[in-house]
């Protein structure tokens, strides 16, 4: 009996995550079509298992963070600049892609009441306003509240006090991100059983009748998301590389970009894409800063929903745009996207702040809100999936690069 249950657990633990997640997800659907209340159940895996990826993520990047800045010696790259510059890029070309499709196929909007209760930035000052005030938070609240901007300033500061510190304080350090890094293994393996719990609830509880009627809208959303993923994130990467950037684009989407569609939050997947970083054996120092300030300002997905339901409000009312309008709308989106949180449905909240901009009241941007939260079952998964696997993807672009321009470091 107990020989049988090392090697359920062998499967378990060694076996492809990735068959298990594709497993997990058939039998979610499988589920949700035999037994709705058994799928609702099934639900609290999936909750159980966001959770527990929630929790461990900033204590994660807190110790990671601290311990490679204390341990980085002098002269020695990290290659940040050029991967925030990927990031930057690529969130600025998905909000252009999505202005030429939206004026290649217009859409328009039934719009509908929606929960005029939530407060919206007022603007693009209060959205930089806010970014600034996370910074200087209180390191226990950014902790509790996930706030990562305010986790990597701290873990910034700290890593460099800690540079001075004795070897042995360092090497604690070390330690203590080792057992991090255990830890987030652990809750990563549990992941088809949180997918399976979260594809069975979401079928049993929603279904896709409301999305019909916002079909072509939901078309256009996940068609410019899948144009950056397989499209311009690849000529970016092949800028960096210069070889065929696909078997790398398609590792980190079946990798990083299927856990994401199903949790919803970049902030959650993160231990996932550092998890992937180390199986590619990239640079820690690296991937440990990149990856969660990633989640932060690396949101290509966010800068295209947010043009795209901006649009589709401005044609619904008759708003003519111009070329100029449009690049500003294409900037205004993408430090909106920067902006947004990395939980699910955080770019929704800043459309408001784009409509501003073609003089839409705030009521009628607030209906615009409503819908993407109609649609959000698709639109924000398929966005989180293409914010999340491009963090890796340029972090993984960045790091072979340079081992490939210094010989003998392993890529």
């Amino acid at each position: 009996m107990q020989n049988n249950l090392s090697r359920v657990a062998g499967v378990l633990f060694k076996g492809s995550l990735v068959k298990q997640i594709m497993v997990g997800l058939v039998a979610g659907v499988a589920l949700a079509w035999l037994s709705r209340d058994a799928a609702l159940a099934a639900g609290l895996l999936g909750e159980l298992f966001v959770r527990a990826l929630k929790a461990v993520a900033p204590l994660l990047v807190l110790v990671l963070v601290i311990a490679s800045i204390a341990n980085h010696q002098q002269g020695q790259k990290t290659n940040i600049r050029p991967i925030i510059m990927l990031y930057l890029l690529s969130t600025l070309f998905a909000a252009m892609v999505a202005v030429i499709f939206s004026h290649l196929f217009p859409q328009t909007l039934s719009l509908v009441a929606g929960d005029t209760t939530i407060t919206p930035p007022s603007g693009i000052t209060e959205v930089l306003h806010g970014l600034l005030m996370s910074m200087v938070a209180n390191p226990f609240d950014a902790l509790m509240n996930a706030n990562y901007i305010g986790i990597l300033v701290w873990a910034l500061g700290l890593g460099l006090a800690f540079r001075h510190a004795s070897p042995g304080t360092k090497d604690f350090l070390n330690d203590a991100s080792h057992a991090a890094t255990w830890v987030v293994r652990c809750v990563i393996r549990c992941a088809p059983l949180g997918i399976f719990g979260l594809v069975a609830s979401i079928l049993a509880s929603t279904g896709f009748g409301a999305l019909w009627e916002y079909g072509s809208l939901l078309v256009l959303l996940i068609g410019c998301m899948l144009f950056m993923a397989l499209i311009v994130n690849p000529l970016l990467v092949y800028q960096k590389i210069r070889r065929n950037p696909y078997p790398l684009v398609f590792t980190c989407i079946r990798e990083s970009g299927v856990t994401a569609f199903f949790t919803r939050s970049s902030a959650a997947n993160i231990p996932v894409n550092m998890a992937l970083a180390k199986r590619l054996n990239l640079d820690e120092d690296t991937y440990s800063v990149s990856i969660p300030l990633g989640a932060t300002i690396s949101m290509a997905g966010a800068s295209i929903t947010i043009t795209v339901l901006t649009l589709a409000a401005v044609h619904t009312l008759g708003i003519n745009v111009d070329v100029p309008t449009a690049i500003l709308l294409s900037l205004v989106a993408t430090l909106c996207a920067c902006g947004a949180s990395g939980v699910a449905g955080g770019s929704l909240l800043l459309i408001p702040v784009a409509c501003n901009m073609f003089g839409i009241p705030n009521d009628l941007a607030m209906q615009v809100v409503a819908v993407g939260f109609i649609i959000g079952v698709l639109q924000d998964s398929a966005e989180t999936a293409l914010n999340s696997s491009t963090d890796i993807l340029f972090t993984a672009a960045v790091c072979q690069a340079e081992a490939e321009r210094q010989p003998g470091t392993a890529a």
